[in-house]
């Protein structure tokens, strides 16, 4: 059995999420990975993990949506590599972030063992990533509307990018025939999805202005998809700030997370993406202080509010959608 049809097939029957009302919360964060070498944690990576457990208190969360580039600079060696428990165990600790973690593999996973941090799923009462790619539909509380998560793997749909010269654009697909399984498998998924919010989250960004810019296999063959099937919003990281981008006359939303272990400034790709899109961004950076911060969801049967939060849990920006999506 291929393995897109095997991941289809795994999530078939709809999670109840835990809720006081007719309502659903997270929060996200991405390239939260600290550092390589001993502590092995920044100082923003620690302060985003203390105000972003204040704020899923505050909004009683469900669950966290971590989006790639969990371990600097090298990912883990195995299943039993100390980093989990430096990096993840040791340092997410605050009782509201017990539940369930949503994971996906970004390019630093990738340099290490990607498949050791798929095994890691059977090793912790919360890590959860089953395969490269997956889905998930949970109720939003005790209504009948539902959330779908479609988590991907977009080093494996668009390669690598240089371990030395991050800012290089990613190289291609290592394997063309399971990056195409892969996108067999996305549009199926989409397609068949009846969920009120479809939510794509990745590592790699469809648009973005800065460091890295948009990656040009996704704006070529994800972005497409995304229009097609009528999703929601697209999750990712790797530009390591806040953004959130929504190309005028489409309803789908592009939500940047990536400041979770510090921010970078960088506009380099300001003009790289289509005029009049870019709603918020926040990268500050000095030489005193390091940054970084996080993003939380709530939804409802008819809403769905975005916030992003600086890492002393500051209020940066809110947005909400208040059309839930069209049934293809």
């Amino acid at each position: 059995m291929k393995l897109a049809a095997y991941v289809s097939l795994a999530f078939a029957l709809v999670v109840r999420c835990r809720s006081g009302s007719n309502s659903l919360a997270f929060v996200a964060l991405g390239d939260w990975g600290g550092k390589g070498t001993n502590p092995f944690t920044t100082h923003a990576e620690l302060l985003v993990g203390k105000a972003m457990a204040e704020t899923a208190t505050s909004l009683q969360s469900n669950f966290t949506v971590a989006l790639g580039d969990n371990f600097y600079y090298y990912g883990v060696k195995d299943v039993s590599d100390s980093r989990f428990k430096n990096t993840f165990e040791d340092v997410f600790t605050a009782k509201s972030l017990q539940s369930r973690w949503y994971m996906v593999l970004g390019n630093h996973d990738h340099y290490g063992n990607a498949s050791a941090e798929i095994d890691y799923t059977n090793h912790s009462d919360r890590w959860y990533l089953p395969n490269y790619y997956y889905t998930e539909v949970l109720s939003i509380g005790d209504s009948n509307a539902t959330l779908q998560l479609v988590f991907i793997d977009t080093v494996q749909l668009a390669g690598l990018t240089d371990p030395f010269d991050h800012s290089l654009p990613p190289g291609g697909p290592e394997s063309i025939s399971a990056a195409s399984d892969q996108w067999e498998w996305i549009e199926s998924t989409l397609k068949t999805s009846n969920a009120t919010w479809l939510i794509v989250a990745g590592h790699y960004p469809v648009w973005s202005i800065a460091e890295h810019g948009p990656t040009n296999v996704l704006v070529a063959q994800l972005r497409p998809l995304l229009e097609k099937y009528n999703v929601t919003a697209y999750l990712c990281g790797h530009d390591h700030n806040l953004q959130h981008i929504r190309e005028e006359n489409s309803t789908v939303n592009y939500y940047l997370s990536g400041a979770g272990h510090l921010t970078d400034p960088s506009i380099k790709h300001k003009d790289s993406i289509p005029n009049g899109s870019l709603r918020f961004h926040y990268g500050p950076n000095d030489l005193l202080s390091d940054h970084g911060g996080y993003t939380a969801f709530q939804l409802s049967a008819t809403e769905m509010t975005v916030t992003y939060f600086s890492d002393t849990g500051s209020h940066l920006y809110s947005t909400t959608v208040t059309t839930p999506r069209s049934r293809v």
